[in-house]
């Protein structure tokens, strides 16, 4: 190349970088909306913070509007409404109730739900390989057999069970499936159950009780948004009846709880912000396959099994994930 031609290029591409400087400055943050009926718990902690290893920096190129409604329906519903006001870019939808109200809010900006049971069920998603229209994001369960394997980790860490209590949220219909498959499984673990159907808080102590009168020798607590919103209190009453429990998930067990079984929500969320990052850089949700857990993890609380005076098995130890002294 001749001199006075590779000056002329390096002139021309000069004048074209002030250009590409200011179109970056101008860019608009992407804004995204963060949609849950219960309150904060550390779950979230792991979708945000892959968020920013995806390269998402708050306040500077992502603003992010949380709406937690505290358990409050109504609330939710207004939230909802207010993100799609505000034009988010994108709505995160923590669990089934939060991941309707947003469906019900707009059918046009993309939602990505996290920890929602039965989204195929729920229509949420005409499949999970082939979403459709504006929502897509990440399972709670794969299969509501879980609960199965949570009864029988809760039979061998109190061997001697021949009453389970089952606690249980009637208004959420895929908790429906999990009682029936609890039902179906009944005879193989030899044991007799007490339905717990509760959906208020003020019935969350006529219901311990309850299986205090019914001599329940363990507890079964089918997890979902109600449940864990009333997580502390349920390991709180579990530890006042000294009765053992197991629970879907780890926020349980930060709340006090003895055991629990389930998908890892710090996976499950982080994940979630994954399938954020693709919607914000044009991915559409109908081309983004919806998805179930792959690790499930058992937790257990050595100083909640103390407390109770249980001694959890060797072999049981040695299978868990986790063990909190």
């Amino acid at each position: 190349m001749k001199r006075r031609e590779f000056i002329t290029l390096l002139g021309g591409a000069a004048a074209t970088w002030p250009l590409a400087a200011r179109a970056q400055q101008t860019l608009k943050p992407a804004r995204i909306g963060y949609l849950a009926f219960r309150s904060p718990m550390s779950a979230d902690d792991a979708f945000f913070q892959r968020l920013r290893n995806l390269g998402w920096t708050e306040g500077q190129n992502v603003f992010v509007e949380r709406r937690f409604a505290a358990g409050s329906v109504d609330q939710l519903k207004v939230s909802a409404a207010e993100l799609v006001r505000l034009k988010v870019d994108v709505i995160v939808a923590a669990a089934s109730i939060a991941t309707q109200a947003a469906k019900d809010a707009t059918a046009s900006i993309p939602i990505v739900f996290v920890n929602t049971g039965d989204p195929v069920g729920q229509g949420f998603v005409q499949s999970l390989a082939h979403p459709g229209g504006n929502i897509t994001g990440i399972a709670f369960d794969a299969t509501p057999d879980i609960t199965a394997k949570q009864a029988q980790l809760l039979i061998d860490i109190v061997p001697k069970a021949s009453r389970l209590a089952v606690l249980w949220n009637p208004t959420n219909a895929v908790m429906r499936s999990y009682w029936s498959v609890m039902k179906s499984a009944a005879s193989a673990l030899r044991v007799d159950l007490q339905s717990l159907e509760v959906q208020d808080p003020n019935e969350l102590e006529p219901a311990f009780d309850a299986m205090a009168r019914e001599h329940a020798d363990g507890l079964l607590v089918l997890s979902d948004s109600f449940t864990t919103l009333y997580r502390a209190r349920l390991a709180e009453l579990a530890a006042k009846n000294r009765l053992p429990a197991i629970y879907g998930h780890a926020q349980y067990i930060e709340a006090g709880g003895l055991m629990s079984y389930g998908p890892s929500l710090s996976d499950t969320y982080g994940r979630a912000a994954d399938f954020v990052d693709k919607i914000l850089k044009g991915t559409k949700p109908a081309d983004l396959p919806a998805e179930q857990p792959t690790r499930f993890e058992l937790i257990i609380n050595l100083k909640t099994a103390r407390a109770l005076g249980l001694e959890v098995p060797p072999t049981l130890l040695a299978r868990a994930d986790e063990v909190i002294e």
